[in-house]
């Protein structure tokens, strides 16, 4: 009987140094590309207040794209270069377009939606807007909902709180039982036909704005929630936008939800599925465009 050999253990492999530079190049390249795709392409954005209500809702998060207008210092993420008036294949929003902007005043990024463009005689009375002397029509809709929670906060010229006192006279019980504020709506149509809903309650001093001209460069923003929207018609005292905007502080258009949260999620996971907003993912941010009347 023959005797066997057995085979030879294998040799241990030598200890392999970490390239702790190679690591560190690799997670830079990695956030370049992520801060350039968030610069040049697209952003998440989130809705931390009601001046765009009913169109877009505290807790929606949205996607806004960075190109649509050619790219300038607003359109790089966090801020991070010094203002300028430059910008890289520029081009004007259209009426209706809801954009980003950042106020002259401080570095933090709004949202509003374009109602003026370069060269148009803008004023608002009696809260209606008056573009280039004719009146933009403002037909009645039915009242939005919008259910009664302690979370809303209302911001604007006035106040700084909760909704409560602000829209006591429109609080209301429904047959379920839910308490709503039914808030008075009414859908705006701009001349290139965008159509959109607003909300419009009280009389108050933003609903009497003097007419200006919109000069080159620079676009007229105003909140959809007219009654708490600091924008193109408050100075930059009352943390408005102190007038028309130049369209380097613009920094994107929004493009659609992508899902909305209503407020009532905390840490856990598992409570974030039953704190969506039913309906609202994937909604789209373009306004609508109303038929042309028929001749």
């Amino acid at each position: 009987m023959t005797e066997t050999t057995p085979p030879p253990a294998p040799e241990a492999k030598p200890h392999q140094k970490v390239d702790w530079l190679g690591e560190l190049r690799g997670l830079a390249l990695m956030l370049l590309a992520v801060l350039a795709f968030h610069s040049l392409i697209a952003k998440p954005f989130y809705i931390p207040s009601i001046s765009m209500m009913p169109n877009l809702l505290v807790g929606d998060r949205l996607v806004v794209s960075k190109y649509p207008f050619g790219w300038n210092w607003s359109s790089v993420s966090f801020h991070l270069l010094p203002r300028g008036t430059w910008r890289i294949w520029g081009s004007t929003p259209e009426y209706g377009d809801i954009v980003i902007v950042v106020p002259k005043n401080r570095n933090e990024d709004l949202i509003k939606r374009v109602v003026g463009l370069p060269g148009d005689r803008i004023a608002v009375v009696n809260g209606q807007i008056v573009l280039n002397g004719k009146p933009v029509p403002q037909a009645i809709e039915p009242a939005v909902q919008i259910p009664v929670d302690e979370k809303l906060k209302c911001t604007g010229q006035f106040e700084d709180g909760p909704c409560y006192d602000a829209f006591a006279q429109y609080r209301t019980r429904l047959p379920s039982g839910r308490e709503v504020f039914e808030l008075p709506t009414f859908r705006e149509t701009l001349p290139n036909g965008a159509t959109y809903l607003i909300i419009d309650h009280r009389d108050q001093e933003l609903d009497h704005f003097a007419e200006i001209t919109v000069p080159a460069g620079h676009v007229f923003l105003m909140g959809d929630n007219r009654d708490h929207s600091a924008d193109s018609r408050a100075p930059t005292e009352e943390n408005g936008l102190g007038g028309p905007v130049p369209l380097s502080n613009i920094g994107g258009r929004a493009e659609f939800v992508t899902f909305s949260l209503d407020g009532s999620q905390t840490w856990n996971p598992l409570s974030w599925w039953s704190a969506l907003r039913e309906g609202r993912s994937w909604n789209t941010l373009r306004p609508a465009i109303a038929p042309k009347a028929k001749p």
